[in-house]
């Protein structure tokens, strides 16, 4: 048996190793441990990565396994793990069946089941299959008690306790029926939200586009949808995505939004857009690329209570003073360790199996 403290080190050299691979300066350190074997292997896994899901841009990967530096440092571990008991006599195997819309999504997860002292059987997306088992084996260097404890698998999965699974609400019903006789969290579509009062600054708006345009929009927690005072006058809002134009020059992003936007203006909808960006009046949370869903609001009272009846399709509300729980600007793809998905607590429950 790994013990806890045994578990955190080698997440955290993971995350030193990690830190050598920054949007800004790709750098090898000395003293990073095994750096002889992995660097260049990871860096070629980088590239392959980004050949095989062009989402998966170079700055993208590099801003993910920035995040995850940060977040794994021993202090962040401890505080991750310090409020659960972890003191597990019978592992289990856990199933993780992970999404593939922004790199390692299922890191988390991952992480959650390996530093609980489980064994984990990881069945990764197809978009997103290059980085994970690389840093898999990693760690199985830094410690070689989690030798034996991770598997990676393209198969059916069977000889399992427990899973966590992540998918669309459509396979998230077929989740629901496959593993109804096993211990499980199945996650279904959520989105973020803004809410702008008036109140917002220049500022505020510039830090919007990052959560707006991170991973081109493609992760949970990117904002698709505002909700905006009846009075909103939207030139404000366009001034802060502005900073983001240079997203029109991915030809992937640039296809997406030539063609909703076609559908768009075939289907005759009103629409505001600035060559790069379009918004759209509608009530669902779940925008297209290139789009932005937005809808007005009376009075904030009335607003609280829609967001809390529709808290099962929300992950993030970013806000400005508005509610409780909510993200500032900017700042939705910066999670704490301690901020679980679906606002579900990934480790109470694998201490529970």
């Amino acid at each position: 048996m790994i013990t806890i403290q045994n578990r955190i080190t080698a997440f955290a050299k993971l995350g030193a190793f990690l830190g050598q691979f920054s949007v800004d300066n790709i750098k090898k350190i000395e003293n990073i441990e095994h750096n002889e074997i992995f660097f260049d292997g990871f860096l070629h896994q980088i590239k392959i990565a980004q050949e095989n899901n062009s989402w998966f841009t170079k700055d993208n990967i590099l801003f993910t396994l920035n995040n995850w530096s940060n977040s794994l440092k021993t202090s962040n571990l401890n505080t991750f793990t310090e409020n659960v008991h972890l003191d597990i006599k019978s592992p289990k195997r856990v199933a993780i069946i992970m999404a593939g819309n922004i790199p390692l999504v299922g890191f988390h997860d991952f992480l959650s089941v390996l530093i609980s002292g489980h064994s984990v059987v990881v069945k990764q997306s197809s978009n997103d299959k290059h980085l994970l088992p690389f840093l898999a084996k990693y760690l199985e260097y830094v410690e070689e008690g989690f030798k034996g404890k991770i598997t990676f698998t393209e198969e059916k999965l069977t000889n399992f306790d427990a899973v966590i699974a992540t998918g669309s609400n459509n396979t998230a019903r077929y989740f629901e029926y496959y593993f109804k006789d096993k211990p499980s969290i199945i996650r279904k579509n959520r989105n973020s939200v803004a809410v702008i009062t008036g109140n917002e600054t220049e500022e505020d708006f510039i830090n919007l586009a990052d959560d707006v345009f991170q991973y081109f929009g493609l992760g949970c927690r990117s904002v698709s949808k505002l909700f905006v005072p009846k009075d909103f006058n939207f030139d404000h809002f366009f001034n802060g995505m502005y900073t983001k134009k240079d997203i029109i020059n991915n030809a992937k992003y640039a296809n997406n939004y030539d063609y909703n936007k076609a559908v768009y203006l075939m289907s005759l909808f009103d629409l505001l857009e600035n060559g790069f960006l379009m918004i759209k009046e509608d009530e669902s949370y779940a925008s297209p690329i290139a789009t932005i869903f937005y809808e007005y609001y009376d009075n904030e009272i009335d607003l609280k209570i829609k967001l809390h009846q529709d808290r099962e399709k929300i992950q993030c509300i970013v806000a400005k003073n508005f509610i409780e729980n909510e993200i500032a600007f900017g700042q939705t793809q910066h999670p704490e360790l301690t901020d679980f998905a679906d606002g579900v607590n990934t480790l109470e429950f694998l201490s529970k199996i």
